[in-house]
This record gives structure tokens, C-alpha cells and sequence, in this order.
């Protein structure tokens, strides 16, 4: 789970600086001719004070000595006042760059979680830089900030819960079909000499429509259920559905094949039967590719 949420760290950090550097610029103040660590301070807690998960804010100056105490959600560290931290991402990368940057997720001092720690240079009105405003936010929030969703209001419970309840009854229904698949053939034993080639066939389409399901488990499980989304979640949605397709393609096409085995020996003219199924899995498969195609074409343009 820490390495996804890295990964979708990393697919949003775009974004996810931007709403930063708009926090920052719209509280802070700002090339003025007199800015005094006070002044910053209290904005710093005014920002703090909006974001309910922040873990604590403070304030650096333009040697990367910090010059306030680290406030947290209760209380405040007097003993990080004085501390160097010029050697930290959050400093240099602000120095250098000039602007509000974010670190890579790393583990915090204060929880022992990952946090991110976003920076922001206060200049002064001739444009030199002598203060540098942290805040350090847990890697959760900064995701659930990224990408919002309504999963903490009393709908998007019911939806959750809903979808949840969906996902427990699919995953049952593909433990039976999985049972029934391996079924097919157990039961014969060690006899392998009675297990019909019906049977196999019966069995593969049952694993096949199993696993189909399955897939379909696990995507609603995550997306829906755990509100992993992801900013190139519709990659992963087509990628999601082609497999699923793909094994209901296979399942079909072994049925037509096994229709067209049995009727070709015991009753050839119900062979037509079997050229429907054929039918409908080539017009699958050319839904698919079509799909395929505009879903690629999309991708390169944007």
C-alpha cells in the first residue's frame, strides 16, 4: 500500500503543488518592505488551523536556521528553534528553485508516518528571499487533497457500504465458480482415464468466468471501496476492462467450440446454434479492438 501511494504521489504531484503554491500565496504575505517572522508565523498557524491534518508549521530563514518553534495539531516544539535544517530538501530545493516546492514523501520526525513537506520563499519588496514557510502534511492527506472525493459524507458512505456489500457477493460468486471449476474434474480421482472432454471444457469456462470476475472484484474493491483513485486511472480502467472482455471472450469461444465438437457428432443440425456464439465473439472482438484503437488515439493527443 506505501509503495501505491508513492506511485499516485508521484502521478499527482503536479497538482498537487499547485494547490500549495496557492494556499501559500494567498494567506503569506509577500514582497513587502517589512515582513516579520512574526507576521508570517501567524498566518502559518492561520493555514494550520484550516487544514485539520496538518502535522506543524514553521519558519526558516534565508541560512536555513529555523526561527520558530514547530507547531503541531496540540501543542509546540520550543527545542526546534535554533535548529539547522539547511541541509534538508525543504530548504535547498526552495533556495535554489525560488519558489514553493514540495519534498518526496518521507518519514516524519513527529509520527513516524510519510509526510510531505511543501515550502514556501517570502521575499522581500527587492526580491531576496528571507524567510522560507514550511508545513509538513501527512502523505494520506495530501493524496484524499488531490484527488477529493464525497466518501465521508453520508452518501458517499451509503455508496461505499453499497458497493462493498456488491464486492463481498461477486468475490462468493467466483468462489463458487472456481469451486465448481476444479470440481469438474476432482471428482474423478486418480481416474483420469473416465474425466470426459466435456468436463474440461465445462471447467475451463467456469475458471475462465471466475477469474473474469475476480478482476472485476479487485477493481471495485479498490477504486470504489478504498478510494485508491488514481490520475491515470483511465489506464488503468481500460486495462481493467480489456482483461475482463478478453476473459469473457475465451469463455465464449470455448463453448462455441465445444457446441461445435458435440453437434458435429450428435446432432449436425443444430450446428447453426454454435455459428451464433461464433458470431457474437467476433463481433466482441471487433468492439474491442475498435475500443482498443480510440482509447490509444485518445492517449497520444492528450
Amino acid at each position: 500500500m506505501v509503495a501505491r501511494d508513492i506511485q499516485h504521489f508521484s502521478e499527482s504531484r503536479v497538482k498537487i503543488r499547485a494547490y500549495f503554491c496557492y494556499l501559500f500565496s494567498k494567506n503569506l504575505p509577500n514582497r513587502l518592505p517589512a515582513i516579520t517572522p512574526e507576521a508570517i508565523t501567524a498566518r502559518l498557524l492561520k493555514i494550520k488551523g484550516d487544514l485539520a491534518d496538518c502535522e506543524g508549521v514553521y519558519l526558516l530563514d534565508e541560512r536555513g536556521v529555523q526561527v520558530s518553534p514547530t507547531y503541531l495539531k496540540h501543542g509546540q516544539l520550543d527545542e526546534d528553534a535554533g535548529r539547522i535544517r539547511s541541509d534538508r530538501a525543504y530548504y535547498y530545493r526552495t533556495m535554489r528553485e525560488k519558489r514553493c516546492t514540495i519534498t518526496d514523501p518521507y518519514p516524519s520526525l513527529i509520527s513516524n508516518e510519510l509526510c510531505v513537506t511543501a515550502s514556501q520563499p517570502i521575499f522581500d519588496e527587492n526580491g531576496h528571499i528571507h524567510y522560507v514557510a514550511c508545513m509538513d502534511m501527512p502523505l494520506g492527506e495530501v493524496l484524499r487533497i488531490a484527488h477529493p472525493t464525497a466518501m465521508n459524507s453520508l452518501a458517499g458512505k451509503f455508496f461505499r457500504y453499497t458497493y462493498a456489500a456488491f464486492t463481498v457477493a461477486l468475490a462468493m460468486v467466483a468462489l463458487l465458480l472456481f469451486v465448481k471449476g476444479v470440481e469438474a474434474f476432482v471428482m474423478y480421482g486418480s481416474d483420469y482415464h473416465a474425466l470426459q472432454i466435456n468436463d474440461i471444457f465445462e471447467a475451463t469456462i467456469l475458471l475462465t468466468l471466475s477469474l473474469a470476475i475476480f478482476d472485476l472484484v479487485k477493481t471495485l474493491y479498490e477504486e470504489e471501496v478504498m478510494g485508491k483513485h488514481r490520475e491515470s486511472g483511465s489506464f488503468d480502467t481500460h486495462k481493467t476492462m480489456v482483461r475482463f472482455l478478453g476473459s469473457i471472450i475465451i469463455a465464449l469461444s470455448i463453448e462455441a467450440l465445444m457446441l461445435v465438437f458435440k453437434f458435429a457428432i450428435t446432432e449436425p443440425d443444430k450446428l447453426i446454434d454454435a455459428l451464433f456464439i461464433i458470431t457474437g465473439v467476433f463481433m466482441l472482438l471487433v468492439g474491442m479492438s475498435m475500443y482498443l484503437k480510440n482509447t490509444n488515439r485518445n492517449n497520444h493527443e492528450g
